[in-house]
């Protein structure tokens, strides 16, 4: 008997509407567009500015566009894994009320936050689930509404976060296709270097830290950069060691979208030409849980059946990992 693997047989995507442009950022905080795209890549990101809209809004039009793309019934989900960073409030699950408007009935829900790597380590979760043979349909959505988060006065991070969100469903396979391998990793030294400092059970909401801004994510972008741009190329090259890969063998990049030169410096070491290395970062920005998905949808007709692709992410915490696929179909 072939074994069962997990495979990804539908995607989806949402972004909202309203562009906010690095022009538009000059007029905000003292940046240029010359500054921003030349150390990151971004042009513009999206907003969801509508009031008492959060994460769950994007996350319900993600799963609803994967539903009416491949046909798929609500009611046939047996989980919902919501990956994000950006809860629609604490306590109550997030997953759990877009499962309920998604009319996924018969699922159960949870959120999955590792910051960055969120959807990453939601492949991974979602792969073992499908492959332990228990549940025959998992839906996957990374979603993030990052500018909730964000201060706008703080160019050090008002440029490179976005809002968005993706799905993808995961179905059992027994053509060997889907999930192959993974690398994942943690550091708990990453917390003090991207963080919300308070808001938690170490230092509660209170007027004071409202006052000081602590509300908003802080980012020692320098030691971040440099961690991540280390990480994530070692457990890239990594994963293609394990499974012998070369080159070559690699059709697909799918990295986190948290900066043009990490991406660019995790595939220099992988070896790969820039036309491996699915890019849009610099129509979204950093969208957090949302990055991975939001490239499977951009470049989702120029995947095809047998694929080898890798999918690398790092995130505040540390946490970090790479992901071996083999993808499933053609779109039709």
């Amino acid at each position: 008997m072939n074994k069962i693997t997990a495979a990804i047989t539908a995607v989806g995507a949402y972004v909202p509407d309203f562009v906010l442009s690095n022009q538009v950022l000059e007029t905000m905080v003292d940046t240029n567009d010359e500054w921003i795209t030349s150390r990151t890549g971004i042009k513009e990101r999206r907003m969801l500015k509508e009031e008492g809209q959060g994460t769950s809004f994007m996350a319900i039009r993600a799963a609803q566009n994967l539903f009416e793309k491949a046909g798929i019934d609500p009611k046939d989900i047996d989980l919902v894994i919501m990956a994000t960073a950006t809860p629609d409030m604490p306590v109550a699950s997030t997953g759990v009320y877009v499962a309920t408007q998604i009319g996924a009935v018969n699922a159960f829900a949870y959120d999955l936050h590792a910051a960055c790597s969120s959807f990453l380590y939601g492949m991974s979760t979602a792969s073992a689930y499908i492959e332990s043979g228990r549940y025959k349909k998992v839906l996957l959505i990374g979603a993030d509404k990052m500018s909730s988060i964000i201060d706008y006065t703080d160019r050090a991070t008002c440029i490179i976060f976005g809002d968005g969100a993706g799905a993808v469903l995961f179905e059992p396979n027994a053509e060997g296709l889907g999930f192959q391998d993974e690398f994942l990793r943690s550091d708990g030294v990453g917390r003090e270097f991207l963080k919300i400092e308070a808001g938690g059970s170490i230092l509660p909401a209170s007027e004071e830290t409202v006052k000081n801004k602590q509300h908003y994510v802080f980012q020692d972008g320098k030691t971040v950069f440099k961690y991540a741009v280390s990480g994530m190329a070692d457990v890239s090259e990594k994963i293609m060691e394990r499974n012998n890969l070369s080159k070559d063998d690699i059709n697909w990049l799918v990295a986190h979208q948290a900066n043009k030169r990490i991406i660019d410096a995790t595939a220099n070491r992988m070896g790969l030409d820039d036309e491996k290395v699915l890019i849009n970062i610099q129509k979204y920005g950093n969208t957090t849980s949302a990055t991975l998905p939001l490239l499977l949808s951009d470049f989702e007709s120029q995947l095809k059946k047998g694929d080898n692709i890798i999918f690398a992410a790092f995130g505040g915490g540390f946490t970090w990992g790479a992901i071996y696929l083999k993808w499933a179909y053609n779109k039709q």
